[in-house]
């Protein structure tokens, strides 16, 4: 009989590798480097990348990048994320960056803290010779963002599964896309991932927030909801 770990570890993999597979997201010869925060998601996104990339096709490489930001009060024990990719030969690469603090009187600081290390990861991408980046947005995200837009700007639209960038020769691919959150956080607890040593001042203070908690009150009404709002993106074409 199949432990209750083994059960929700089957249960990821078969989203992943449903995920990766319906929308192409892995091609042989991809050089992927993982947007590691040190959160559960994106812990989770490279411990089943580094599972998938051990099989032979697509042949692929990854590695994992961590950004540090100076002017946010938000670390990771560097230690522990060393050594989980490394035992899960990633390789993995950290770097500091920061952000004009002048800004804050025209954007708010989750903004620019997010646009800035973003910055940083499509930087280092392109100037070590990757051809993708997988970030670590689950299932909820896409869907929490598909409501702040249509809430906060009047249209229909989230963050793709696959998103190939305009100006640089980059692909943005979101692997866990049909991963649930609740199934990446019980996977956090039974497999004891760590917890950054410092939580974000900001980020109880925000509209995504606000949209996490009216998203779950969406859904004790109507638990198919997510199906819903999921068929609708797929049909216009939001997902790739």
């Amino acid at each position: 009989m199949k432990t209750p770990e083994q059960l929700l570890l089957n249960k990821i993999r078969k989203k992943f590798n449903k995920g990766t597979t319906d929308f192409g997201m892995l091609e042989d010869g991809d050089r992927i480097l993982i947007g590691l925060s040190g959160g559960k998601d994106s812990l989770c996104l490279l411990q089943f990348l580094a599972e998938r990339s051990r099989i032979f096709k697509p042949n692929i490489s990854i590695e994992a990048l961590h950004v540090r930001m100076e002017n946010i009060q938000y670390e990771s024990d560097a230690s522990y994320l060393e050594e989980f990719a490394r035992s899960h030969g990633v390789p993995l690469h950290i770097i500091t960056t920061s952000f004009d603090e002048e800004g804050l009187r025209d954007k708010p600081a989750c903004f620019l803290c997010s646009w800035y290390r973003r910055k940083a990861l499509f930087r280092f991408a392109l100037d070590n010779g990757f051809n993708k980046i997988a970030l670590g947005h689950h299932m909820d995200d896409i869907l929490h963002t598909t409501l702040l837009n249509l809430f906060y700007e009047g249209t229909f639209s989230t963050m793709p599964a696959v998103m190939r960038m305009e100006k640089m020769p980059l692909t943005i691919i979101r692997p866990l896309c049909l991963v649930h959150e609740a199934d990446i956080a019980q996977l956090a607890q039974l497999l004891d991932y760590h917890k950054q040593n410092k939580t974000c001042p900001y980020e109880k203070a925000s509209k995504r927030e606000d949209m996490r908690q009216t998203y779950e009150q969406m859904e004790k009404a109507n638990p198919e909801m997510r199906y819903s709002i999921w068929r609708a993106l797929q049909k216009e074409g939001k997902l790739t």
